[in-house]
């Protein structure tokens, strides 16, 4: 199955015989992207794989009740940015910690990060973008390293459209801020 339609998956994805098979291929189409996307707001790899299980767990959960008011993907993408976003809040209240706190041993756990091997550029962008508010690194990580359309991101986000090009351009400011000023 390399490529399907979106009406024929979720028929299948919501009929018992064939449900199993559709969701393995869901998983093996979407698993990269989602990971990605969950890892630009959770920046840590061990919390993304952990998101991105609750993630997959939630869409196989609740797929029938999909509406079909948007494409598949984007229902996805808000799923795991909402499991990101709650990953996030209970991380705070775990720790019990101020913001700033909480940005420091993110930035920490990052630098300590197995599966983080980029370069010294890739590390200060990382360092930056943990300092960024949750909202600003999302929508900067989709719009920069996902490519996705500000349409787009405003359909996963639930948010407006001048919302977002204003969030990504203060994230922006931001991080080149950051940069001239290596406040990091």
């Amino acid at each position: 199955m390399s490529q399907i339609d979106e009406a024929i998956l979720l028929r299948e994805l919501c009929d018992a015989n064939t449900r199993e098979r559709a969701f393995k291929w869901l998983i093996n189409a979407y698993h990269e992207r989602l990971y990605w996307h969950i890892r630009g707001i959770v920046l840590i790899h061990e919390d993304a794989d952990d998101v991105l299980q609750n993630t997959f767990i939630k869409i196989f959960r609740h797929i029938h009740t999909f509406k079909g008011q948007s494409k598949l993907y984007t229902w996805m993408y808000r799923i795991a940015t909402n499991e990101a976003l709650s990953h996030l809040n209970q991380s705070k209240k775990i720790m019990g910690k101020s913001l700033d706190d909480l940005e420091s041993n993110l930035s920490q756990r990052l630098k300590a990060d197995p599966y983080f091997d980029a370069a010294r550029a890739e590390d200060k962008l990382g360092e930056i973008l943990s300092r960024l508010p949750d909202q600003q690194r999302i929508i900067f990580s989709m719009k920069y390293f996902q490519d996705m359309k500000l349409k787009e991101i405003a359909e996963v986000l639930n948010l407006s459209v001048g919302g977002i090009k204003s969030s990504y351009h203060l994230a922006q400011k931001k991080i080149k801020s950051m940069l001239q000023h290596q406040t990091f």
